[in-house]
């Protein structure tokens, strides 16, 4: 049986309350297409461009992932969402608190799958995402959810950069690999979103789905690419939902045609 998927391209504000409403939005948009999962983007509950940190967090029974939950159980969809918990308390003059990005994983049921919290953190491009958050442990067990006939594994934004964060959300069972992402925007941004989305879906013949923020500042441009590298659905810079159809199927036919995480000889070790 096919997947439906819905990608939520949205722009997100400073006003948590305001993204509330947004994401009821989207459900309502979604389980208007019979969709089985929605998908929305890195910091789905709260944004600035300068900057996401401790003062955007929210606790997992916060106002946030709850309205996920009462959403998904109202409308049976279950969801991906990016999100801003806090940090770990700073050990005595190791300076302020900082929050964690973090991906949170809603069944249709409305229970809490699991939680990915980000292990690369955007120091990068002149920017420092490590001022003001702290990675999630590069040895955390994966966050996977299966929906349907498909398993829905989870990376972030600068993961995409690094090919054995996707290979190793594989290796756990993920047959599509979900980046949520306020991809900055700036020179070549979108080419390296773009081809980085089809070489991790070729290279683990996987569903990739990258699930652009829309806005100033961001990039946009979700993506869905097949396990053959062919993109399958393509979105411009505007906010917009996307549903696609996911056909275990096709992907099982491709991993028969091009068995390489059969063939491979190195494994993914986290140090």
């Amino acid at each position: 049986m096919s997947v439906r998927v819905t990608i939520a391209q949205v722009a997100v504000a400073d006003d948590h309350e305001a993204n509330r409403y947004m994401v009821a939005d989207a459900f309502d948009a979604a389980a208007r297409l019979g969709a089985d999962l929605l998908v929305l983007p890195e910091y789905a509950s709260g944004y600035h461009p300068q900057g996401v940190g401790i003062e955007h967090a929210e606790d997992l029974d916060g106002p946030f992932v709850t309205t996920l939950r009462r959403l998904a159980a109202e409308h049976g969809v279950a969801v991906l969402a990016g999100t801003t918990l806090p940090g770990s308390e700073p050990a005595p003059g190791a300076g302020p608190r900082k929050g964690v990005n973090a991906v949170v994983g809603v069944d249709a049921a409305g229970d809490l799958a699991g939680v990915y919290r980000k292990v690369h953190l955007y120091d990068a491009f002149g920017t420092r995402e490590s001022d003001r958050l702290e990675p999630g442990p590069a040895d955390a067990a994966p966050l996977t959810m299966r929906v349907g006939d498909l398993t829905f594994g989870v990376i972030t934004c600068y993961d995409l950069r690094f090919p054995e964060s996707a290979r190793r959300v594989v290796d756990a069972g993920a047959d599509v690999v979900v980046v949520p992402a306020a991809w900055v925007s700036g020179p070549l941004k979108a080419e390296h979103w773009r081809a980085l989305l089809t070489a991790r879906a070729i290279e683990n013949t996987v569903v990739t789905i990258g699930v652009g923020m829309a806005g100033k500042g961001v990039t946009g441009h979700s993506i869905l690419v097949g396990p053959d590298g062919v993109v399958g659905l393509e979105a411009d810079e505007a906010p917009q939902y996307r549903t696609a159809d996911l056909d275990p199927q096709e992907l099982a036919a491709v991993r028969r045609a091009n068995p390489s995480l059969d063939n491979r000889r190195y494994a993914v070790v986290p140090r």
